[in-house]
């Protein structure tokens, strides 16, 4: 469904759905969405609220009468309206006593059946019953089902009547125009079933009766009469209508006029070619295709042959859709449909060839078999002659290139092809192409639900979800699990999702009689070449679901140009998916197989794993500012494609949020080493991007398996690095606790690197003492002593990385003791052992901690060192330190007497903050609150008193706020001053 300019779209001809910019919207439980319904179906109608009320629960209205709306329409608002929209402009706009739905917000599935069936009756109208029917068949695919399923109250049930009968009128009308258009044949079953759904409804029967009467089935329809007739005098006492009376005067006299609207045919159209309509029936229901279909269903260009062509995996579905949209085109396409099974991946039948294409073809049109040469040239040139009059349809289905379907194009202007196949024929001038992917969540319970039933699908939720999920949306999958569910009633949904569970049993329940997802997919394999089928099987092994060039190289030892073009080719053959330039991944069901097909060779598989394992530790520790004395164990990086720290951290921001589920990949594959090493070697990058919550995860994954590593520095390194990440996450007991474990074990192994850490860590929180919750009062001395020794260590094995860290930490403590000038002679030491290392970061974190004791001691001498901070952080595209760095900066403007600039720089470091990725990381909360607190008081200072408690609320009702007693006591104290 096109929905124009509108952001929202809302679909009723099915389950109550809505999509927000081409987003699912989740819109809660069936009672809100109950409440919803009318008032979407009253657009721009003030419901009031006894209205809604009684459309939702009848005579039945819960305890808490009005009262329980709000409770509905609020988290309606919350999903419906984009974020910060102000009530008055809400897509449910209120007042006293109403709600009302804008209609103008929103793009309904509903109006654009209305606009699709005005437009089919005026194309009737005119004499264009071929066009007409295609808008109907349009109109149609708009119903997804039993309209508002499963939506409790009266309204909803008027509506659900009101709407089925809405979409009979539409069939019937469908149905009439095949009639006039002389297919009757393609009429019959569906004109008979829609009469099983009303039997005393006589314009159907009368519809039924011209139908049959058009297939040269004149006894059948007068039997058909007669039935009615008898009904209608036994079950009623009454006699047929004149219509139906009139329609079976016509049969008996076989009034063609009457009946099937028959005229002369046109001018210049020859009558010795029958037109022959060899379309597969279209059966099942299509779902989550809408989109597609627009797109194959687009009428023909008059004066040229339009080419389409439709790839995608093994048991996306390309088949059902592309007959569907053939059933669409056929009005257009009035000398004939026909349709041919290539057998590209057929295991049971021989592949065509274009010679026996061909000869099929010709007779199909009309030609003499005596007349049908043998050559491929004069099979083609006579092909083209016979069709160079016609105005044809062909699908051809599960193509394998494109010498095997350029001699089957036909030569009729206003002709259409559709090529399916798995291969994305590129050397096909085709006008559209169309990618079959897998469906999504909600649409592939959609087609289990349309499989088993509601009464199947509906009591088991969360099964539903997880067995979407286990058969990774693709259709052929979820058909073939519907089946088996069908064929063994006595099974729970949850009884197959736990014979599922793991991969081997994965593909093997899916299989169904001669149906099976494995064998479509090996078909798939065995058509590659042996370069191919190398690098396919490796691809099942990467530790990421998604990837690039260079974890497939390093896996097989190959240039990364020359895997780029078999990945690109291996795209073709739809067994890989590219959803954005160069990342690449596997169909999850694809890459269960892929696994497999590698793990028959174990040595292969062995060192593939072990390739991709050195080249994510070689990333980390190159984007890692700890430098190589900050690893003085495990493989240091060699022969990697990375020539510098940008190079793999931009590696690694590709990567996403899976960088943590490479640490679990190699514990699940028995190397602590490499599991412990990864996650330690990320922390310095986690900890620059803010990703705190996925640094923490990686290391606890690490952790449990530190035991079974050969690395004995890995017990306390792991501890000083969650001792590290929980301090950047305020978790300062914990904190302190791990800190506490890694000198315990460092020094009892005589492990001098690990010991200086734990000591920098330790000293800096003695050194904070009661300004951190629950560390314990401040001990500078023992602060100070602790970092000392923790530089003497570290100069033992020059790591500029600790050197500098301990000196900032150092300079604090000493500023704290009153030794002004000792703290700033740390600072600066410090600052240069940052440059020593080259790393921006570390020059960064260095020069912070000079701009955090100027703030303390003087401000105005801040403002040069934070702009240097800036420049540094934007220079290494670190958005989360840019922000802090902003935060500083609008705090030293405020100090400085100038509130309106620090309001305008806290605006910028929140925009700034609220494009970080992760959008979900768990204690960007905890920023989010302290920039808002700090521009509340901006606020306050500026006078604009209703901005700053804005602010102040807005920090308190964020997502677990209660978590942070710092920034909520702060955001707690600002709202009591400006309401005082």
């Amino acid at each position: 469904m096109d929905a124009g300019p509108h952001r929202l779209r809302i679909a009723v001809l099915g389950p109550l759905e809505a999509w927000s910019d081409g987003t699912p919207l989740v819109l809660g439980p069936v009672r809100r969405q109950a409440v919803l319904a009318p008032l979407v179906l009253r657009a721009d109608t003030r419901v009031s609220h006894e209205q809604l009320l009684d459309d939702v629960w009848d005579v039945r209205p819960p305890r808490s009468g009005h009262r329980v709306l709000p409770s509905h329409i609020y988290p309606l608002r919350k999903v419906l309206d984009l974020r910060g929209t102000a009530h008055t402009e809400s897509v449910i706009r209120s007042g006293k006593g109403w709600y009302c739905f804008a209609g103008s917000h929103a793009r309904l599935d509903v109006t654009e059946l209305d606009e699709l069936a005005e437009a089919a009756r005026r194309a009737k109208a005119s004499g264009e019953p071929g066009a007409a029917a295609a808008l109907y068949s349009r109109a149609l695919t708009l119903f997804r089902g039993e309209p508002l399923a499963g939506l409790p109250g009266p309204f909803a049930q008027a509506e659900r009547e009101r709407l089925s009968g809405r979409r009979r009128t539409l069939r019937s009308e469908r149905l009439d125009c095949l009639v006039l258009l002389g297919r009757s044949a393609d009429a019959v079953d569906e004109a008979a079933a829609l009469c099983a759904s009303d039997p005393y409804d006589e314009s159907l029967l009368a519809l039924r009766m011209r139908a049959l009467y058009g297939s040269e089935r004149q006894a059948e329809a007068l039997n058909v009469y007669e039935g009615m007739r008898e009904r209608l005098r036994d079950e009623l006492g009454v006699d047929p209508g004149e219509e139906l009376r009139r329609t079976y005067e016509a049969v008996l006299r076989r009034d063609d006029g009457r009946l099937l609207g028959r005229t002369a045919p046109r001018p210049g159209r020859s009558r010795t070619h029958r037109a022959v309509n060899q379309l597969p029936g279209d059966t099942g229901q299509l779902v989550g295709r809408q989109h597609h279909l627009e797109l194959l269903a687009v009428p023909p260009e008059p004066s040229s042959v339009s080419v389409v062509a439709v790839d995608g995996a093994a048991g996306a579905g390309k088949t059902a859709l592309v007959v569907r949209a053939a059933h669409e085109l056929s009005p257009y396409h009035p000398d004939g449909c026909l349709f041919v099974d290539l057998r590209a991946h057929s295991a049971a039948r021989q592949k065509l060839a274009p010679q026996r294409v061909l000869r099929r073809l010709l007779r199909s049109v009309g030609a003499d078999d005596s007349e049908v040469p043998d050559d491929l040239d004069e099979l083609v040139a006579l092909w083209r002659t016979a069709t160079s009059r016609l105005k044809l349809l062909l699908v051809l289905d599960d193509a394998l290139g494109t010498q095997q379907v350029r001699p089957l194009l036909p030569a009729g202007p206003g002709s259409t092809v559709i090529v399916a196949g798995r291969r994305r024929l590129a050397g096909l001038d085709a006008d559209r192409r169309v990618t079959v992917d897998s469906l999504g969540p909600a649409d592939a319970a959609a087609l289990l639900r349309h499989i088993l039933g509601k009464d199947r699908t509906d009591p088991e939720p969360e099964a539903i979800g997880e067995l979407v999920r286990l058969c990774a949306g693709l259709p052929l999958a979820l058909r073939i699990a519907g089946t088996r569910l069908q064929t063994r009633p006595a099974w729970t949904v949850a009884h197959l999702v736990e014979r599922m569970a793991g991969d081997e049993r994965r593909l093997g329940e899916l299989s169904a009689g001669d149906r099976s997802v494995e064998a479509a997919f090996r078909l798939s394999y065995e058509q590659l070449p042996p370069e191919q089928r190398r690098v396919f099987r490796a691809l099942g092994l990467t530790p990421t679901v998604e990837f690039d060039v260079l974890t497939p190289a390093a896996m097989l030892g190959l240039p990364p140009d020359d895997t780029g073009r078999i990945l690109e080719s291996l795209v073709d053959t739809s067994l890989l998916q590219q959803h954005r330039p160069g990342r690449y991944r596997l169909h999850d069901l694809v890459r269960v197989h892929a696994r497999r097909l590698a793990e028959a060779a174990p040595a292969e598989a062995d060192a593939a794993r072990a390739a991709a394992l050195r080249l994510h530790l070689a990333a980390g520790r190159i984007a890692s500012d700890w430098g190589t004395g900050g690893f003085p164990s495990g493989p240091q990086p060699t022969g990697t494609p990375f020539t510098g720290w940008r190079e793999a951290t931009l590696w690694l921001d590709a990567a996403g949020g899976e960088l943590a589920d490479v640490v679990g990949h190699a514990a699940a594959l028995g190397d602590a080493d490499h599991a412990c090493w990864i996650a330690e070697s990320l922390i310095d990058y986690f900890i620059g991007r803010g990703r705190y919550h996925e640094c923490h995860t990686a290391l606890g994954i690490a952790l449990a398996h530190v035991e079974e590593c050969t690395d004995r520095r890995m017990p306390a390194a792991l501890r000083n690095c969650i001792g590290l990440i929980c301090t950047y996450r305020g978790r300062y007991p914990q904190a302190y606790a791990w800190f506490g474990e890694a000198l315990e074990l460092s020094r009892a192994r005589d492990d001098r690197h690990e010991e200086a850490r734990a000591l920098i860590g330790l000293g800096a929180l003695d050194g904070l003492g009661s300004l951190v919750p629950g560390v314990g009062p401040v001990d500078l001395d023992r602060a100070a002593a602790r970092l000392t020794r923790s530089l003497e260590l570290a100069r033992e094995f020059d790591d500029d990385w600790i050197v500098a860290m301990a000196l900032g930490a150092l300079g604090f403590v000493r500023h704290h003791q009153g030794r002004s000038e000792e703290a700033l002679d740390c600072v600066r030491t410090a600052q240069a052992h940052g440059r020593a290392s080259g790393r921006p970061q570390v020059i960064r974190r260095a020069l912070t901690t000079v701009v955090d004791l100027h703030l303390a001691l003087s401000p105005r001498e801040a403002w040069t060192l934070l702009r240097q901070v800036a420049d540094l952080t934007q220079h290494a595209g670190d958005v989360l330190l840019h922000t802090l760095t902003l935060a500083r900066l609008g705090t030293a403007a405020h100090d400085e007497g100038d509130p309106g600039a620090a309001a305008a720089i806290h605006l910028r470091a929140l925009g700034q903050h609220r494009t970080l990725s992760p959008p979900g990381e768990p204690d960007s909360t905890r920023l989010e609150m302290d920039l808002l607190c700090r521009l509340g008081r901006a606020y306050r200072s500026c006078g604009k008193e209703s901005e700053a408690r804005e602010q102040f609320r807005t920090a308190l009702a964020l997502p677990g706020a209660d978590r942070y007693p710092k920034e909520l006591a702060q955001a707690e104290d600002g709202l009591g001053v400006v309401t005082g």
